[in-house]
């Protein structure tokens, strides 16, 4: 599955849009990420625990729009956006969502 930000695939053409597809996931932080973040946020520096829940809570996002795609039968897709919140009491969950046109190409 090919997927860009871009509105074609260069050297590929588009033969059919098939529809909107979408990917949310919702994750929670764990109490010890929430711990180390709060060291970090204290003393300065990277929260590598955040930073490694936003990349899997991303990529899970991505593979769910992906799946959905290949559902529909398409091959790619295009105009991917994504877009990061937090959620719940003292920002303890992560939503991210992604979505995109998915289209057949060849």
């Amino acid at each position: 599955m090919i997927i860009t930000t871009t509105s074609n695939v260069e050297g590929y053409v588009i033969q059919e849009y098939v529809g909107l597809v979408f990917g949310e996931v919702i994750a929670g932080v764990n109490f010890l990420t929430d711990i180390g973040a709060g060291f970090r946020n204290f003393f300065g520096g990277r929260s590598k625990g955040y930073e490694d829940e936003l990349i899997g809570a991303r990529n899970e996002a991505i593979n769910e729009m992906a799946t959905r795609a290949a559902q529909l039968g398409a091959n790619a897709i295009v105009g991917c956006k994504m877009d990061y919140e937090v959620l719940g009491e003292g920002g303890t969950m992560l939503m991210v969502t992604v979505s995109g046109t998915a289209v057949r190409i060849a």
